[in-house]
């Protein structure tokens, strides 16, 4: 008999995964919980029936979601992460020593105990001695901050269930008011590909559009995502994400990654049209 893992990505269309093993399944106050094993992607954690991120090309997403903007600001010392229970953008930040302060909030302390027992590659670095960690709604909490951080990450889920409230337009004005002078926001944008998907899309760029001054998309590929096609936001009171950025600086870091680079920082941005035709509709003339 064999176990396959299956996501519908539309109506018509499934993403499948063979499975060796179920590690864990199990159900906290806000959402099911799965661990899985397989041949061709390692361990996998999906939520609700969703993929999360599987070993395999998790490195993909972390690494752009945090070097993209660590690239852009030249003094990045405090850093909000809201969602990221799974710890890969922990992981990709404390690689940084010039910052001083990670602060990660997490709905579901479920997650990250789950996360940190099954997924050490993305956990491991939990414990850095710079990271506090927060269970609480992250809507919540970037309400009650003024001027703090230099960089907010929004690690979030889909844009429904417990993280729905992270694409509204108030709680991209509470990550602006949260942000210092020279603040800069990032986010997963999800796919521009199926309809469903860039209806979302467009709905989180308006509103950030409507938040920030400055607000570009870009874009990675990321084979268990729907489409494969990911999208992330960059928003910023001051830095723009191309004209702003010190290639040589970061290079002088010396950092080792499997999927960033600052030919890709560059080339990220550059979108296809119907991606940009998208984008358009949606921001202001």
């Amino acid at each position: 008999m064999e176990l396959w893992f299956t996501e519908k990505h539309t109506e018509n269309v499934t993403f499948s995964i063979k499975v060796d093993r179920q590690l864990y399944c199990g159900r906290s106050d806000f959402q099911r919980i799965d661990i899985f094993e397989s041949k061709e992607f390692g361990r996998f954690l999906t939520l609700d029936g969703y993929m999360m991120l599987t070993e395999k090309d998790e490195f993909i997403y972390h690494e752009m979601i945090v070097h993209v903007p660590m690239a852009v600001h030249p003094a990045v010392k405090r850093v909000l992460v809201i969602g990221g229970g799974d710890g890969g953008a922990v992981r990709e930040l404390v690689r940084y020593p010039s910052i001083e302060q990670i602060d990660l909030v997490e709905i579901d302390r479920q997650v990250v105990d789950v996360c940190r027992k099954y997924l050490p590659q993305t956990a491991s670095r939990l414990d850095d001695p710079r990271v506090t960690i927060y269970y609480e709604d992250g809507l919540k909490f970037v309400r009650t901050r003024e001027n703090v951080y230099d960089l907010i990450i929004v690690d979030s889920t889909d844009p429904f269930g417990p993280g729905e409230g992270l694409f509204t337009k108030e709680f991209y004005g509470n990550c602006y008011k949260a942000l210092t002078a020279e603040g800069l926001m990032v986010n997963q944008q999800e796919s521009p590909f199926y309809p469903v998907d860039a209806i979302a899309m467009q709905r989180a760029h308006k509103r950030i559009v409507d938040s920030f001054p400055i607000s570009r998309v870009y874009q990675a590929h990321i084979p268990t995502y729907p489409s494969g096609h990911w999208l992330f936001g960059f928003a910023s009171k001051k830095y723009h994400p191309v004209t702003d950025f010190n290639d040589s600086k970061w290079e002088t870091l010396g950092l080792k990654t499997k999927y960033y680079n600052t030919k890709i920082h560059i080339g990220a941005f550059a979108l296809p049209n119907y991606v940009k035709n998208l984008l358009e509709e949606v921001e202001p003339d």
